[in-house]
Order: C-alpha cells, then sequence, then structure tokens
C-alpha cells in the first residue's frame, strides 16, 4: 500500500509541476495575440502567486482538517478547471480571473504534499518526486511549442494540458483511501499554530528569506527566459520555447541525480553544491559567448536549483520538530510565493525600461542573497 500511495504522490507531483512552465513558454506567442506589453505576463504570474501565498498560510488549519489527500485531490482538480479556462479565454482580463483558482489549488498542493513527504520519507525521495515536478514542467514547453509549431495555438497548450491534469486528478481521487492508513499523528497532533506563533519560531525569518530569494530566482528563469532568447538572443518565438525547457530538463536530471547523492551528503552540503553551480551557469551567461552557451548557462542554473528546494523542505521538521513542520512549511511556501509574486514582475519592469540584457545581474544578486541568508540558518541550526 506504502509503495502505491508514493506512486500516487509522484503522479501528484507531476501534476503540480505541468502548469508551472506553461505561461513562460507560451507567452512569448501570447502577449501579441492579446495585444498586451511584454511585461505583463509578471501581473498573470503575480496573481497566481497572491492565490498561493493565501493557500499556504491557511495550509496548517486546512491540512489538519482535512487531510493531505483530500487537499491534493481537490486542489489539483483546481488548477485543471483553471487551465481549461486559460485555453477558452481570449482577453488578458479573463486570465486574470482564472488565475485565482489557480494559484488557491497550486498553493494547496504544495504545502500539504511537501510537509507530507518531509514527514513520511526520505531526503531520496523527497529529491525523486521533486524531480516528478521537473517532469511536468519539462513535458508543458514541449507540448506548447508543438501547439504553436502546428499553428494550433497557445490555446490548445493549455486545453491539452488541462485534460492531463483533469486525468491525474481521477487517479489521486481514487487513492484517498491509501493516505488514510499511512497517516501518522506527526501530521495532526496537537493544534496549529497561529501565524504570530509560527513568526516567534527561532530561524524562521531566515529560512523565508532563503526561500524567497531562491523562488524569486526560479520563477525569473522560469517566466524569462523564453522571452530573453527570443529578444536579447533573436531566437524565434517558437524555437525559444523549446529551448526555455533546457532550464528545467537540467532541474529534472539534476534531482534525479540528488536522490542518490542524499544517500552519501547531507542536505545542507547539496545545497552548497547547488548554489555553486547556479554560481557558474550565470557566469556562462554573462560571457559574450553564443546561443549554445546561453543553452548551456540555463542547463547549469537548472542543475544547481535541482537540490535545493527539496532539501530546504526535507530539513524544516529537524530544524523546527515535526509538531511545527506544517506551519513553517506554510510560511515557508508564502515567502517562496510571495518572491514569484513580486520579483518576476519586478524584473519585468526592468526589461522594458532598461533592458532583458540584464536577466543574468538580477538572478546574481538573488543568488548572493539566498546563500547569505541560508548561511545564518544553517548557523542559528547547529547552535540551538
Amino acid at each position: 500500500m506504502i509503495n502505491l500511495l508514493i506512486a500516487v504522490i509522484y503522479l501528484a507531483f507531476i501534476s503540480l509541476g505541468l502548469p508551472d512552465s506553461l505561461l513562460g513558454s507560451g507567452w512569448p506567442s501570447m502577449y501579441t495575440e492579446l495585444d498586451v506589453p511584454v511585461s505583463f505576463a509578471g501581473i498573470i504570474s503575480m496573481i497566481i502567486a497572491i492565490g498561493t501565498i493565501i493557500s499556504s498560510l491557511c495550509s496548517d488549519r486546512i491540512t489538519r482538517r482535512f487531510g493531505a489527500g483530500k487537499v491534493t485531490a481537490v486542489s489539483v482538480a483546481m488548477t485543471a478547471v483553471a487551465l481549461g479556462g486559460f485555453s477558452l479565454s481570449r482577453s488578458f482580463f479573463a486570465l486574470c480571473l482564472l488565475a485565482v483558482p489557480y494559484g488557491l489549488g497550486a498553493g494547496s498542493i504544495d504545502a500539504a504534499l511537501n510537509n507530507y513527504v518531509a514527514l513520511h520519507y526520505s531526503a531520496s525521495h523527497m529529491s525523486w518526486l521533486h524531480c516528478m515536478w521537473g517532469v511536468g514542467t519539462v513535458i508543458s514547453p514541449y507540448i506548447m511549442e508543438y501547439a504553436l509549431k502546428s499553428g494550433k495555438g497557445w490555446h490548445t497548450g493549455y486545453g491539452t494540458v488541462s485534460v492531463i491534469q483533469a486525468i491525474l486528478c481521477i487517479f489521486i481521487f481514487l487513492s484517498l483511501p491509501l493516505w488514510k492508513k499511512t497517516v501518522t499523528s506527526d501530521a495532526t497532533s496537537g493544534k496549529p499554530l497561529s501565524l504570530s506563533e509560527t513568526f516567534r519560531l527561532k530561524g524562521v525569518k531566515e529560512v523565508m528569506i532563503t526561500f524567497f530569494c531562491y523562488c524569486s530566482l526560479e520563477s525569473t528563469v522560469m517566466l524569462w527566459a523564453g522571452s530573453y532568447m527570443a529578444l536579447f538572443k533573436n531566437i524565434p518565438a517558437d524555437v525559444a520555447a523549446g529551448y526555455a525547457s533546457m532550464f528545467f530538463i537540467g532541474m529534472t536530471l539534476g534531482r534525479a541525480v540528488n536522490g542518490f547523492l542524499a544517500y552519501k551528503f547531507s542536505d545542507r552540503t547539496l545545497i552548497y553544491g547547488g548554489q555553486g553551480i547556479i554560481f557558474a551557469g550565470i557566469a556562462v551567461l554573462l560571457l559574450p559567448l553564443g546561443n549554445i552557451a546561453t543553452l548551456a548557462g540555463f542547463v547549469l542554473i537548472g542543475l544547481g536549483c535541482a537540490p535545493i528546494y527539496p532539501c530546504i523542505i526535507h530539513s524544516t521538521p529537524s530544524y523546527f520538530g515535526k509538531e511545527h513542520s506544517q506551519a513553517i512549511i506554510g510560511v515557508q511556501m508564502a515567502s517562496a510565493y510571495t518572491g514569484t509574486c513580486l520579483m518576476p514582475t519586478l524584473f519585468g519592469l526592468i526589461a522594458k525600461y532598461v533592458g532583458i540584457r540584464f536577466m543574468p545581474l538580477w538572478l546574481l544578486a538573488l543568488l548572493l542573497l539566498m546563500a547569505v541568508y541560508h548561511k545564518r540558518l544553517v548557523r542559528l541550526a547547529l547552535h540551538s
């Protein structure tokens, strides 16, 4: 039963990743059809992020009441309906409205599943499960690229992913009895922490800023890599949509390998290594090289991102205690999506008024700030 449940959770993580790369890969074609500025991608991304922040902050109470299985199933259904709406939309305003349920569903899945896996499975499983998220993010750009190249448009790309989400949702609903059989008291004992109680815990500020910077970096690449290549490197929009998947391929392969490395190395060591690889990828982007080097740079950034998210999540119960992990992961997700909400949008304004060519320097600043606050988190954990 446990093996069957982990397979279902793998599917749920694929479901979580499927929509995340659609906007970035499709936007070079979407904004011209919608007749809006290129920077407006940041508005949709921001609305989605606000929804995830709200649902993440509520995750402790909601998950304790309904359980991780039901929360995951309903949330996947919400994202499937929202993506279906995207495929039928013909206006920017409609996309903004549909981004609300999309964001609410995504945040609930993220917080509930990450805490469930952190409590019940090893660091290796955490990396492999986030590798499945990467599988979802790799599949979507190719679906979008095929829809664009075949002349069917970005609406078909969103519609196809909506159907896939709906199918995955059915599997998760059928698996609900398995979640009840494997749940332990760690996830449900005690009363939920209030936000003020959560913020007073030692190390919370440091882990929130670390997550803010990491997800700011990741989401900036996710949203703007395709546009960076199309507008700065002069790669055709449909080709850039496929090339943008190089970041997700690097992240996905990295997490597959990281699952094996987690048997030997600590979460902390893997995070340090990931930060170093991200730095190497940004350095490649800063060099005056050709398109192949640009692709290599995004692959390296993806490889470096691979261990950071799952390793920080997996270490949360050991840093803060199992009884507090759902509340801490909830505020981590909220902080992460605050970064997702604000920073790609802010970079969109930089791209519009200053130039998208400054993207590597933006990523470098986020990386350095993330490294500083993660080091502070580790120092607090070692002395607690």
